[in-house]
C-alpha cells in the first residue's frame, strides 16, 4: 500500500484548502481511510476517517468545517477544511488501515495565518 497526498499549504483564517489522497490501490476496497495532524510537540490526532461502507467520522474540533469524501474518478479520499483556523496549522497525514496495519502517506503541511 503506498499512499499520494497532495494540497496543503498556506492560507489565511478562514480560508479553504483541499487534501487529496491517492492510494496504490482502489479507494473501494473497503478499508478505512482517513486523514491525522500533528502540530509541532504535540501527538499525532485523528481528523476525520471514511469507512468502507461511506459512514464518516470527525475530531469534535473540525465537526462542522472538514468533510471527508472519496472521488471515484479520481481514486482518491479528499478533505475539504473550511472556515480554517490557525489552530488547525498542522502537517496532515493520509491514512489506510489495510489488513489490520496502518500505512501512511508521507505528510503534507497546512499552515494558517492569523
Amino acid at each position: 500500500v503506498q499512499l499520494q497526498a497532495s494540497g496543503g499549504g498556506l492560507v489565511q483564517a478562514g480560508g479553504s484548502l483541499r487534501l487529496s489522497c491517492a492510494p496504490s490501490g482502489s479507494i473501494f476496497n473497503g478499508d478505512p481511510m482517513g486523514w491525522y495532524r500533528q502540530a509541532p510537540g504535540k501527538p499525532r490526532e485523528l481528523v476525520a476517517v471514511i469507512f468502507g461502507g461511506g459512514d464518516t467520522n470527525y475530531a469534535d474540533s473540525v465537526k462542522g468545517r472538514f468533510t471527508i469524501s472519496k472521488d471515484g474518478a479520481k481514486n482518491t479520499v479528499d478533505l475539504q477544511m473550511n472556515s480554517l483556523k490557525p489552530e488547525d496549522t498542522a502537517v496532515y497525514y493520509c491514512n489506510q488501515r489495510h489488513w489490520g496495519t496502518n500505512y501512511w502517506g508521507k505528510g503534507t503541511q497546512v499552515t494558517v495565518s492569523s
